[in-house]
């Protein structure tokens, strides 16, 4: 008998947590966190900005860089770079300039990867990367046409 009594006083403390963590998990985040309703009108206007400003991507081709020191080639690296930009014509105009900046990436990061400035223990560090790139792209196309450089593929192959 004391042993039903605890399985019944058990269901109960159960399913009552059970009960309030469904109706507390199953309300909006703002209702659940209590934000105003200024809150909620702010991120209703971001969202449809965001709906409204569409990225359109362009995928280079992949470039394929030796690693050179004292010794001769350690290492070549192989990226393959993806341009944002803010709209369909800042698309067009890297299809259009895509040799240009390819080329202008291969000029910085062989200097850059050869010296060993983007580099830590052999390996490359991606985010140093990706801040060079996006200045070669912004000099080469000029401000507010690319606004970030993806990076897809980072492969690295000793020699």
């Amino acid at each position: 008998m004391k042993t039903v009594l605890i399985a019944i006083v058990a269901l109960i403390l159960l399913g009552g947590g059970g009960a309030g963590a469904y109706f507390y998990f199953m309300q909006p985040a703002e209702a659940a966190t209590g934000a105003s309703g200024e809150h909620e009108k702010a991120e209703k206007s971001a969202k449809k900005k965001d709906a409204h400003a569409v990225s359109s991507f362009v995928q280079l081709d992949p470039l394929i860089l030796p690693i050179i020191n004292k010794d001769g080639v350690t290492q070549v690296v192989s990226l393959v770079i993806v341009i944002e930009t803010p709209d369909e014509a800042g698309k067009a105009q890297v299809t259009h300039m895509s040799p240009r900046l390819k080329d202008a990436f291969i000029q910085d990061m062989y200097g850059a990867l050869s010296q060993e400035a983007m580099m830590r223990d052999g390996i490359i560090q991606v985010g140093a990367l990706k801040n060079r790139l996006h200045k070669v792209s912004t000099h080469v196309m000029g401000e507010g046409v690319v606004n970030n450089v993806l990076l897809q593929v980072v492969q690295q192959r000793p020699m």
